[in-house]
């Protein structure tokens, strides 16, 4: 073989194995996803703790080798699933809301997509919910991403209720921290209510608590309609 010949055929090998290397890293992405998807519809239904290496092997028809090699352990496992909630509750609740004006149009805005999320979730289940419960004692790791998420969507409330506070919409005595507490406590009423009591009129309670909070904290000349109950 001619120096030539090698100088040309070297390259070409490389770009192949350079190829078939971005492929398999890509189907290897394509499968992790598909696993994290696959336990999102379980850990809602039996919990993060009921999550193992195992039970994803025998749901996506794959040996625990397979499962393990995407995630290296249990806990990596419950702590992606808990990213990849988040990441979906952000898309569907907060960012969409940020197109709204800052103050109480925003905070609208962040409660109507949270009470769509859970009329959803009524159903399926709340992650953040179940897992206050399974992990609210147990330090580590996977509590630690579940609360870290949890006061991460929590301040982003609150921040918008102190731009709402900032924009003139709110009382000069309104107690911000309050608001947000009871906005939260607003949704976890509901959930207990709706999912576990199954009263058919928690969301309209929870609806109101939310335009009493305002009623009460907010400038009377500041109109908005009120949120639907649908």
């Amino acid at each position: 073989m001619t120096l030539t010949e090698t100088s040309v055929k070297t390259p070409v090998s490389r770009t192949r194995r350079a190829s078939d290397l971005g492929r398999t890293l890509q189907k290897g992405e394509q499968t992790k996803q598909a696993i994290i998807e696959a336990a999102l519809g379980l850990a809602a239904q039996i919990g993060l703790e009921g999550l193992s290496i195992g039970v994803l092997a025998e749901v996506m028809q794959m040996s625990k080798s397979g499962v393990f090699a995407h995630f290296g352990s249990r806990e990596e496992l419950q702590i992606s699933v808990i990213r990849e909630y988040y990441a979906r509750f952000s898309d569907e609740v907060f960012f969409p809301a940020l197109t709204e004006p800052r103050g109480l149009p925003r905070v609208r805005a962040l409660f109507a997509n949270w009470m769509k999320r859970v009329a959803v979730e009524l159903q399926s289940g709340c992650i953040f919910i179940s897992g206050a419960v399974e992990f609210d004692d147990r330090p580590g790791p996977v509590r630690d991403a579940l609360a870290g998420s949890v006061k991460i969507w929590l301040e982003a409330m609150y921040r918008a209720v102190v731009q709402a506070k900032e924009e003139g919409q709110l009382n000069a005595d309104a107690d911000e921290e309050q608001m947000a507490f009871e906005i939260h406590g607003l949704i976890l009423a509901l959930h207990y209510e709706a999912r576990f009591l199954k009263n058919p009129d928690a969301i309209a309670h929870a609806n109101k608590g939310f335009e009493n909070i305002l009623a009460r904290d907010g400038k009377k000349d500041v109109s908005a309609p009120p949120v639907s109950e649908k």
